[in-house]
C-alpha cells in the first residue's frame, strides 16, 4: 500500500497551485470545476507519483488556529528534495520570496535534515533531504 494523495482545502486555489508548481516542481492537472457543488480542484503531481489535491469551495470555513501553530490532526507533510544542499537552497529561496520559515535547516534528533516552511495559507511543509 501507499498513500496516493493528501488533500487541502484552500481559499486561493490559483495561488496555492502556483506555489507548489514554482517551489516544489509539481505539475498541475487541468482545473476541475463542478458548478452544481460550487467546487474546484487541482491535483499537483510530483516525480515520485505522490499527489497533492488542492480544493476550493467558498463555504468551507477556515480552520481556527494561528498560522503555523500546532494542533491535533494532520500537522504537516514532508517533501524530499534529495540533498542537504537542496534543503538549504530551497529554504533560502522561499525566505527570499517572503515565505515564513518556521524551522531553519537542521539535523533532527532522529537524524533527518530538514527545514519547515509555511505555504501561502499557513500549512506546514517539512523540506527534507
Amino acid at each position: 500500500m501507499k498513500i496516493d494523495h493528501v488533500a487541502l482545502w484552500t481559499s486561493d486555489l490559483e495561488q496555492m497551485k502556483s506555489f507548489y508548481e514554482s517551489y516544489f516542481e509539481g505539475k498541475a492537472s487541468s482545473r476541475y470545476h463542478n458548478p452544481a457543488k460550487n467546487f474546484s480542484s487541482y491535483f499537483i503531481s510530483f516525480t515520485d507519483g505522490c499527489r497533492l489535491e488542492l480544493m476550493h469551495k467558498p463555504e468551507i470555513p477556515a480552520l481556527q488556529h494561528a498560522p503555523g501553530s500546532e494542533y491535533r490532526g494532520l500537522i504537516h507533510f514532508a517533501i524530499s528534495v534529495g540533498s542537504k544542499e537542496a534543503v538549504d537552497n530551497l529554504t533560502s529561496r522561499l525566505a527570499a520570496s517572503g515565505y515564513t520559515i518556521a524551522g531553519q535547516p537542521r539535523t533532527t534528533g532522529d537524524g533527518y535534515y530538514e527545514s519547515v516552511v509555511l505555504d501561502p495559507e499557513g500549512n506546514r511543509i517539512e523540506i527534507t533531504e
